[in-house]
């Protein structure tokens, strides 16, 4: 059942991009959603065409679809093809949808997470000066959250082939990268994700059948010791 807006006349705006906390964020709306008895729109935005989208983007769009309507969310709005900034495209909603509350999470592999830069931020406030804004901070699932969504980890090694960069399960003859592989249950393919510790720190990237999946996400430097 879709809500009006209550005796507060407040209305809430989360806004996902691909990631394992979009449905956390998800969720933490429409708890405050339910509080206030408000609505709750949804916003993800992206740069390409949705018929460019690979099989990772596809997925978490199906998934925050699927959750939109489980929640009874009152609308989930993907904005595709999208080249003004963000910060313009979250006004014009706000104001199209009347929203009086934004959801952002802080998120390390985010666009939103620029949201959390003082620079950014200031801009935001004076292009929607008339909402209020919640950052959340979006703790990584812990490794039992992980085993909920994906089998146990395996070791495996990232290796550069060609342009791509894959995921292999013997250890190769040449220089590779050593790390651990979650792959997605229920799926034939190697998808799922690689965690790795580069300069004592963790990373994980996401792999599609086998390949990297945004290989922008490899930390600064790491790339120059793969070779063939």
């Amino acid at each position: 059942m879709k809500h009006v807006k209550g005796r507060l006349d407040e209305s809430i705006l989360v806004c996902v991009y691909y990631g394992l906390n979009g449905e956390r964020l998800i969720r933490r709306g429409h708890k405050i959603a339910s509080m206030l008895d408000c609505p709750l729109y949804i916003l993800s935005v992206d740069s390409k065409p949705l018929d460019t989208f690979d099989a990772e983007k596809s997925r978490y769009i199906e998934q925050w679809k699927n959750l939109s309507e489980e929640l009874e969310v009152e609308k989930f709005i993907l904005l595709d093809d999208e080249k003004r900034p963000i910060q313009k495209v979250i006004s014009e909603v706000a104001k199209n949808y009347r929203i009086s509350q934004i959801i952002v999470g802080q998120s390390a592999q985010s666009r939103w997470e620029e949201i959390t830069k003082g620079s950014f931020l200031n801009v935001l406030l004076k292009e929607v000066p008339f909402v209020d804004f919640h950052i959340v901070a979006v703790q990584r699932p812990t490794e039992d959250e992980i085993y909920d969504t994906y089998e146990k980890g395996v070791r495996a090694y990232l290796i550069k082939e060609n342009e791509n960069f894959n995921v292999a399960f013997t250890c190769p003859k040449y220089v590779s990268i050593e790390g651990i592989f979650f792959k997605e249950i229920g799926t034939d393919f190697d998808n799922g994700i690689f965690k790795f510790t580069y300069n004592d720190k963790m990373h994980e990237v996401h792999i599609t059948e086998g390949l990297v999946v945004d290989v922008k996400l490899l930390p600064e430097g790491f790339l120059s010791p793969l070779r063939q």
